[in-house]
């Protein structure tokens, strides 16, 4: 079931889950068990973080290695084999890729 559970549900369920024991209104057997709930939430909620952070990687990775090959009528040679990008160009001569943000 919670593997199945979307990030917004987990992490607004566990809003809840900190509200209920900030308040303090209620058995500590109760207690316990949201404690456990929420904490079984919190590391979906952090797994799921961490592959979404992993694909964002991933795709950018994807991205610059595609903005950094070489261009078809290019002299050969890679971009990587030298300084990187735009460190040795003359002020003005900027290429339409070098205003990304990535």
């Amino acid at each position: 079931m919670e593997s199945e559970l979307k990030f917004e549900k987990a992490l607004e369920r566990l809003e809840k889950i900190v509200e209920d024991l900030e308040n303090g209104n209620m058995p500590l057997e109760d207690a316990l068990k949201k404690y456990e709930e929420g904490v079984k939430l919190s590391r979906l909620c952090t797994q799921k973080i961490s592959q979404a952070e992993s694909k964002i990687e991933t795709l950018t990775r994807a991205l610059n290695d595609s903005l950094e090959s070489p261009s078809p009528d290019s002299e050969g040679g890679s971009k990587k084999s030298g300084a990187k990008r735009g460190k040795n160009r003359e002020p003005g001569t900027e290429n339409e890729n070098d205003n990304l943000l990535l």
